[in-house]
């Protein structure tokens, strides 16, 4: 083990949050007496195999400096390893943070907890879900939600965020009952019409989207949301309540809790931590105390 502390960077977070938050992250984290060493991947794919040399190299913590996408990265560096993760949310999302309860837009704040956690010897095991050799922390979304990602990645314009409204302004025009195969821990698998299942390892997902309100990320379950058959009009009485988390008092919305979830739909991609995992069927599990995150 070395004293170094990695950062790893996405300079293109929350339109360049991430680049800027870098510094003051590594000044707190500097001043605590840590020595911090810096990766910027010229690609995912090449940010990901700096970020398993540095855990293969025994650095002292992998800190992930940016949004959702680049906290789900470091995961796939660190889960199962005992190193622990620091996370400076410097994204448009930052649910995995705002969940865990870390400093969200105050990256200065942020090193100053990691530095801390680092000193004291303190961090939090938490879960993780696993889906084939991918790792999440918050939710994976099948369904009216993950199809909204996929028409909004495949879209040119508008940019930014504006573009998610759009492609979900689309998907309402074609929305229609999907037919999942659905197997909960070893339960028999079952059939059913849903517009979207949503397995939650934590809360929320899409900057404050409270899906799965009641997840815990420490209990060695998911929480799924399972939102039925709708119209259009019903969905979008029931979206809204998605912020509160108060849409499972709807009739329209029942929750399960199991460790293990089997989904199959045809036409259907997955989404975890708002990042392509790829087509359904996929299977879900909890991975107990598999994170160490430092608070």
């Amino acid at each position: 083990m070395t004293s170094d502390v990695t950062l790893l960077v996405n300079p293109t977070s929350g339109r360049g949050r991430g680049a800027r938050a870098a510094a003051p992250a590594a000044d707190a984290l500097r001043t605590a007496g840590l020595a911090v060493r810096t990766v910027v991947g010229s690609d995912a794919a090449d940010a990901l195999a700096q970020a398993h040399k540095a855990v293969d190299g025994g650095t002292a913590a992998l800190v992930a400096v940016g949004g959702d996408g680049m906290v789900s990265l470091a995961l796939q560096a660190v889960a199962g390893t005992g190193t622990p993760l620091g996370v400076v949310a410097a994204g448009t999302g930052n649910d995995f943070a705002r969940v865990a309860g870390l400093p969200v837009g105050d990256p200065a704040a942020a090193g100053s907890t990691i530095a801390a956690a680092l000193r004291d010897g303190r961090s939090r095991r938490l879960d993780l879900g696993r889906t084939g050799h991918r790792w999440f922390g918050t939710i994976l979304a099948s369904g009216f939600d993950s199809r909204v990602n996929d028409r909004g990645n495949r879209m040119r314009w508008p940019t930014g965020r504006f573009r998610y409204d759009v492609a979900m302004l689309a998907e309402l025009a074609a929305l229609r009952p999907i037919r999942y195969r659905v197997q909960f821990d070893d339960a028999p698998e079952r059939e059913l019409d849903a517009t979207l299942i949503a397995v939650g390892n934590g809360s929320s997902y899409g900057g404050g989207m409270r899906m799965c309100a009641d997840a815990e990320m420490d209990d060695g379950l998911f929480d799924i949301c399972v939102v039925g058959p709708c119209s259009r009009r019903t969905l979008l009485r029931v979206f809204p309540l998605v912020y509160s988390g108060s849409h499972p008092r709807h009739p329209v919305v029942t929750v399960h809790r199991a460790a293990r979830v089997r989904l199959a739909a045809e036409g259907v991609t997955g989404y975890a931590d708002g990042e392509r995992v790829g087509p359904l069927p996929l299977l879900a599990e909890t991975v107990p105390g598999a994170l160490r995150l430092l608070v």
